[in-house]
């Protein structure tokens, strides 16, 4: 029989968090349309959600990814027509990345796909209030963000 060790609930709160995202990355995985796997869309998404002309250097700090491990990431979005990379305008040794229309188009193409997956699962949340869940996470999200600072 397993052991129930009386941990701290933040320690608690986020192991449960760790294994959700381990489940959702392998299901999310599954959908995700060539040549996209995780980090790629996720890259993406951050683009949508809080726009592009980011460098290479605050995405790697932004993804908490090393540099050159964000420059492959980047490398294969932009072989793709998913992004492309300018010099900054400002800054000669400055790149700035942009998302395409077919990136954008990509991007929604997965969230689309991830439906038949939330499908088989929205059953089992049902008695959730996922707002009042979704809104607790975004504010610990912020404090982790702020105290990496």
């Amino acid at each position: 029989m397993p052991d129930r060790p009386a941990d701290p609930i933040a320690f608690r709160l986020f192991n449960e968090v760790g294994i959700i995202d381990q489940l959702v990355s392998a299901a999310f995985r599954e959908v995700l349309p060539s040549p996209l796997n995780p980090t790629t869309f996720g890259i993406l998404n951050h683009f949508v959600r809080l726009g592009d002309g980011k460098t290479p250097s605050a995405l790697a700090t932004a993804f908490q990814m090393t540099k050159p491990s964000m420059t492959a990431a980047l490398a294969k979005l932009q072989s793709a027509n998913l992004v492309r990379i300018e010099q900054d305008p400002d800054d000669g040794r400055t790149k700035r990345v942009f998302i395409t229309e077919r990136g954008r188009n990509v991007r929604a193409e997965a969230v689309e796909q991830t439906g038949a997956m939330f499908q088989r699962i929205e059953p089992g949340l049902a008695e959730l209030d996922l707002e009042r869940i979704a809104d607790e996470l975004g504010a610990i999200r912020a404090v982790l963000d702020r105290a990496r600072d």
